[in-house]
């Protein structure tokens, strides 16, 4: 499907650059499908998401969290100032030091930039953090080793030194409050470059009045890397080469998927990364219209447009989308590619607030995805 058909017009000042004084406050587009007896959108706030899901869903979320990936550090040898992002943890490895013992260092692939080239096998300071430069990988990204100058663990020193990884988009350096706001409140598995911003709405109280409504929560991880933000740079989708992102989906979660088919119960995605993970873990042998999930881990490289038959998820709450974009593309096959585009153009018009600090919307899987 051609890349410009997922495209729209997006006044800059609708990009959020900071979120809702409080998680529930984002407002929440609700979009009925076309062959509801009432097709009216419906502006109402996060808060109402409790009303919203039906009574006994199975609400599913992503439990990633994102790591303090950018870090501004000094060379050692030159007091040069560099900037390092950390994209993917490779191993803990054992290096020599000069006294002739060894020190292990959190081995990770990742960007950096300074105002002079990097001289390999030198270090970088970091806050308490000693990043060592092994050298560049095949896929042109640095080999970087992370250890602690201190007493404390590496992982201790690197929530202290690092700083969160703000979306481009986002036209501001990170501050305090995006260490607890570009996080979920069941954040748990370290990993993500970026966050599963559906999920971002979601406060303590709201998961507890699902909870006395009937509804159950499970959970899924999936790492959100950098290449979320990657631009479609064909024409056409079927040629793009979809970004790998790791997931795993427990043998809690596989069940409690089976339970909520036994009993009718809808299964609630909050955010495209839990769609992408449920429909890449699709049981092969379950041959019902709405499908289970097996208990799994590994990448995937899903790539959903319209035409794709979903098996797992029923609803999908979510942010809004970047225009032109392989997110913006799932969502249109999930709740109708017009209907989708069309709301879209509503929430432009009544002020909504797009992309990770901003409003939601909430659909239902269209029967007829047009």
């Amino acid at each position: 499907m051609r890349i410009d058909v997922f495209d729209y017009d997006l006044p800059p000042d609708r990009i959020a650059q900071y979120p809702t004084p409080e998680r529930e406050q984002a407002r929440l587009l609700v979009v009925p499908p076309r062959d509801s007896p009432d097709t009216a959108f419906q502006d109402r706030t996060v808060a109402d998401l409790a009303d919203a899901i039906p009574e006994g869903a199975l609400v599913v979320v992503n439990d990633t969290r994102v790591i303090p990936a950018r870090l501004l550090g000094q060379k050692a040898d030159t007091g040069g100032k560099v900037e390092i992002f950390l994209v993917r943890f490779a191993e803990k490895r054992a290096i020599p030091t000069p006294g002739g013992g060894t020190r292990e260092v959190d081995v990770w692939h990742a960007m950096g930039k300074a105002s002079k080239p990097f001289r390999f096998g030198s270090d970088v300071i970091a806050g308490n953090v000693r990043i060592h430069l092994f050298g560049r990988g095949e896929d042109g990204l640095l080999e970087v080793g992370l250890s602690s100058l201190t007493k404390e663990s590496t992982e201790h020193e690197l929530a202290a030194a690092g700083h969160v990884p703000l979306p481009p988009y986002i036209k501001r350096e990170d501050e305090a409050l995006d260490q607890e706001r570009y996080q979920t409140v069941f954040a748990r598995v370290p990993g993500a470059l970026a966050a599963p911003t559906a999920g971002l709405h979601l406060s303590r109280a709201l998961l507890g009045r699902l909870s006395v409504r009937g509804c159950e929560l499970a959970s899924v991880t999936l790492h959100v890397g950098l290449g979320t933000f990657q631009p479609v740079m064909v024409d056409d989708l079927d040629a793009h080469p979809m970004h790998s992102e790791t997931f795993e989906i427990s043998r809690t979660t596989a069940a409690a998927i089976a339970k909520a088919r036994d009993r009718g119960a809808p299964v609630v995605a909050v955010g495209t990364t839990v769609v992408r993970a449920l429909e890449s873990a699709v049981d092969p042998d379950f041959h019902a219209e709405r499908g289970r999930v097996l208990a799994t881990r590994g990448e995937t490289r899903l790539l959903i447009q319209p035409g794709y038959r979903f098996r797992i998820v029923d609803q999908l709450v979510t942010n809004f989308h970047l225009p032109r974009s392989t997110l913006l593309a799932l969502v249109c096959a999930f709740g109708g590619y017009e209907r989708v585009l069309e709301a879209y153009r509503y929430a432009v018009r009544e002020g909504y607030r797009f992309f990770s600090y901003g409003d939601a919307m909430m659909l239902s899987l269209a029967q007829d995805p047009s």
